[in-house]
């Protein structure tokens, strides 16, 4: 596996790239091919962590719709990737739970919990039934799929937890034109941050690791109706 960024890269696989060189070593000592499930994989950083895993993983790509998930999987079939394609909403239960019954088989050595979702706007403007579906995607989820994947992983003493986070996790209390409405989303990656560098410590005499993989600044997300941001680094 390559984990050496360049400056040419998409801004997405340099992410990517940066955090899998982050656990190069330890991912290197897993079993030949080892299984990554990785949430959010149809596009951005999921796809870019996909493509930069296929060469020496076997993967599980989830992501809201299958159709967006086709094409990407047959693309990385042809780097000889074992490829599961599993579409989940995991801003649902349903989709919560269908991915935690996949990853209680126990198999799954390196957990990527990339999906996520800004919903940018005043708490005030948000509707009840939007909060809650936003902080199940940005906040439960992460929790949920690692405590499903965590047993198989501690019976083999190895594997490793990663997730996305941001910036804004670090934001609360600063007040900037350049930063979006993010009452819901601050609050839910900064939980995302706490939960993974407290997991890391509790996994610490084991062989599995976790690690909060990045916290970009600035993202283009899949929705055309949701804005690109941009923000300083706190």
């Amino acid at each position: 596996m390559n984990a050496t960024p360049t400056v040419n890269e998409p801004r997405e696989r340099q992410v990517a790239t940066l955090v899998m060189a982050c656990l190069g070593m330890f991912v290197d000592g897993l079993m030949s091919r080892p299984l990554a499930l990785i949430t959010g994989a149809s596009s951005g950083i999921g796809a870019a962590y996909a493509r930069l895993l296929a060469d020496d993983h076997d993967l599980v790509l989830v992501a809201r719709r299958a159709d967006r998930l086709s094409e990407p999987a047959d693309e990385l079939r042809t780097t000889g990737a074992a490829v599961e394609v599993l579409p989940a909403d995991l801003g649902t239960p349903e989709g919560i739970a269908a991915v935690t019954k996949r990853l209680a088989a126990g198999d799954v050595r390196l957990l990527i919990s990339n999906a996520g979702a800004g919903g940018y706007a005043p708490l005030v403007d948000v509707a009840p039934d939007e909060i809650d579906r936003l902080l199940t995607l940005n906040a439960v989820a992460p929790v949920q799929l690692a405590r499903a994947a965590l047993p198989g992983m501690l019976a083999a003493d190895d594997g490793a937890v990663v997730t996305v986070a941001s910036l804004l996790a670090f934001s609360a209390g600063q007040v900037d034109p350049h930063m979006p409405s993010r009452t819901l989303y601050a609050a839910a990656k900064a939980a995302t941050v706490a939960f993974t560098r407290t997991l890391a410590h509790e996994v610490a005499d084991t062989g599995v690791r976790a690690q909060v993989g990045s916290a970009p600044g600035w993202w283009r997300p899949t929705s055309t109706t949701e804005p690109a941001v941009a923000f300083p680094s706190p």
